[in-house]
């Protein structure tokens, strides 16, 4: 895929988008079946692939540059220079054309840029988040502090006129000098608080801290497949651990006769609340706990248990307990395959009976892994 940042060297992020798109999914398919040697080649099914452009439904823009002349992009990986990546081709027509009118907004607005090296200025990052299915965009302004609200609030009627496909606006306040992306500190400048998302058919409830997956069309087919796979086993009892804003839960409630979503994060558990609410679902909770913490407290074991856990992996110590609660199936969603092996060898009780990877972010080295495991004991 033709794509300018990369051929002069200013943007690598997409390591391999010089390479035909198939090329890139047989590559990645090989190393995967390499990875995991455990996996017979029957238990893999077929990779499932992702639109090669126009992609990604979340942008995260630092803002850099002058007052007078403000870029959101990133640091050249060469000199250290601003490069706009308002144009980038992972982004639909849609996006790109409101963060180019962005860039332009904040330098009408008056708005400086942050300077990590000098310390000044006030805008750190543009976080931009569109709904698939309603074409609604969240807008978060992320702020050293709050001394450049008043310029937003007066410059939004413009921007809302212009754009009213935006429903959400909020300032994020992140005070600390550090590459941290955001603060706790969320102010709302729309009455909207959230997007709605839909997938499969599913409510999903976007709020401004919840993760959300970034590539919506491959994200709809993960949750199919989980779904699928639970309607196939049909359980009593469901754990969906490290549940996020309940998207696997949601999709799986229907098979199974009681689900419960675990994930630390209250905003992403107040998200698949209202989700489930939306859909009338009686037979799924939702609490906001720590994943491991949960099923340590628990004395009885569900008949399968979904994790989805960060890219750090589960670890020894859940891997152990998982092992001593003993569900009969296990499905492992995974963002990482490096610590989803680490995890399969601990979990020694357990066969993977079907394997399959998705693209969620072609062009680089990520895959996206889900596996089934069935006890064998």
């Amino acid at each position: 895929m033709p794509c300018e940042f990369f051929q002069q060297k200013r943007c690598t992020s997409c390591t391999y988008i010089e390479m035909p798109y198939l090329a890139q999914i047989e590559m990645k398919d090989v190393h995967l079946r390499q990875l995991f040697p455990q996996v017979s080649t029957s238990a893999w099914l077929a990779p499932v692939q992702s639109q090669p452009t126009q992609c990604r439904n979340k942008a995260k823009m630092v803002v850099l540059g002058a007052a007078h002349q403000p870029i959101l992009g990133i640091e050249s990986v060469q000199d250290g220079s601003p490069v706009s990546l308002t144009t980038c081709p992972l982004y639909q027509d849609v996006m790109r054309e409101l963060l180019s009118y962005l860039q332009n907004w904040i330098r009408i607005a008056g708005i400086p840029p942050y300077n990590k090296v000098k310390k000044k200025g006030e805008l750190k990052f543009i976080l931009l988040t569109q709904s698939q299915k309603r074409g609604e965009f969240m807008l978060r302004f992320v702020l050293r502090s709050e001394n450049a609200l008043q310029r937003i609030r007066d410059n939004l009627p413009r921007l809302q006129q212009d754009f009213p496909a935006i429903r959400v606006i909020t300032a994020n306040i992140q005070p600390v000098h550090m590459a941290r992306l955001e603060g706790e500190q969320e102010i709302f400048l729309s009455d909207a608080q959230y997007l709605l998302e839909e997938f499969n058919g599913v409510p999903m409830v976007i709020k401004p801290k919840s993760f959300f997956q970034t590539n919506p069309d491959v994200a709809a087919k993960l949750y199919a497949t989980a779904r699928d796979w639970v309607a196939e086993i049909q359980p009593q009892t469901m754990w969906d651990l490290f549940c996020g804003v309940g998207g696997f839960a949601l999709h799986c409630a229907q098979h199974a006769q009681a689900v419960v979503g675990i994930e630390i994060e209250e905003e992403a558990i107040n998200s698949a609340k209202l989700s489930a609410s939306q859909l009338g679902i009686e037979n799924l909770s939702f609490a906001a706990l720590d994943s491991g913490e949960y099923s340590r407290s628990q004395t009885q074991s569900p008949d399968l248990i979904l994790v989805n856990p960060p890219r750090r992996g589960l670890g020894k110590a859940l891997t152990d307990q998982l092992e001593c609660l003993a569900a009969k199936h296990l499905i492992y969603s995974s963002c990482n395959p490096n610590t989803l092996q680490a995890d399969l060898a601990n979990l020694t009780s357990y066969q993977v009976v079907r394997a399959q990877w998705f693209d969620m972010f072609p062009h680089t080295d990520h895959a996206e892994v889900m596996m089934l495991l069935k006890r064998s004991d």
